[in-house]
């Protein structure tokens, strides 16, 4: 027996059935800072458009510009709070409301025919990360086919599991040609985010669009979820602890 709304039951029934959703910003105003001040910064480096960067960065300049715009971002006070509140409901029925949040925030940018920033087909749980944990992938453009990820549904990243050693001599490449046709292209447009269980395995290709995709990503998890490699306090910080906890944490037994 549980008490969630209806509301809430479609949510979670949707995260469990596809292991992601997608749903409008809860804070459009948030959303748009953040994008306008991407925009505003890479501006002053030249760059006067996301889904056109590819025209005014070299791809050998890329990886040296993607740093420096998270270099900038993390360094922003107020960003960090405004990407949660992109997110807040949707987590507070996913994942609860007392939550810690990755420490910064990352960015990816993709450019079309480039090859140089690929993210092979993985489960962020093979290689040191928490099942409790989530993704919030915000895109900064309108991402659709090779200009955005995929993601393995949950019903062939079991049999993937259940098989999994009858891949474990290949490449990353091999397994995607595995899973190949069973994996769920993400459409999402600016305006919307994404939530996704990373522990299924996911990743991008080479974009065969004509835009680059710009798009941010950081993880959230139960305060008092176990962690495995990535600790509180070292990857995450929490965010929205309760009076209550704060009491109990607090707490000592009279001495007697």
């Amino acid at each position: 027996m549980d008490f969630l709304s209806k509301q809430e039951k479609k949510l979670e029934n949707e995260f469990l059935t596809q292991g992601f959703i997608i749903r409008e910003a809860a804070n459009k105003e948030s959303l748009n800072r953040i994008q306008k001040f991407i925009i505003n910064f890479i501006s002053r480096k030249g760059c006067d458009s996301l889904d056109k960067s590819h025209e005014s960065i070299s791809i050998v300049e890329l990886n040296d510009f993607r740093l420096d715009v998270i270099k900038e971002i993390n360094a922003q006070s107020w960003l960090r709070e405004a990407y949660y509140q992109v997110a807040k409901p949707y987590l507070d029925v996913l994942v609860g409301n007392e939550l810690a949040m990755q420490s910064r925030v990352n960015l990816s940018i993709q450019f079309p025919e480039d090859n140089s920033s690929l993210l092979p087909v993985h489960a962020d749980t093979w290689s040191g990360d928490s099942p409790f944990e989530v993704v919030v992938w915000l895109p900064l453009v309108d991402c659709y086919n090779t200009k955005s990820m995929y993601l393995l549904s949950p019903k062939a990243a079991k049999v993937l599991s259940d098989n999994f050693k009858l891949h474990t001599q290949g490449d990353s490449e091999e397994l995607f040609n595995t899973i190949k046709n069973d994996v769920d292209w993400i459409k999402i447009n600016y305006g919307e985010v994404l939530i996704f269980n990373q522990s299924y395995p996911h990743g991008n290709r080479v974009n065969k669009e004509t835009e680059t995709r710009w798009s941010m990503n950081c993880r959230f998890k139960g305060l008092f979820t176990p962690y495995k490699d990535k600790k509180i306090g070292e990857f995450f910080e929490p965010i929205t602890l309760r009076p209550v906890s704060k009491i109990a944490m607090r707490y000592k037994f009279p001495q007697t």
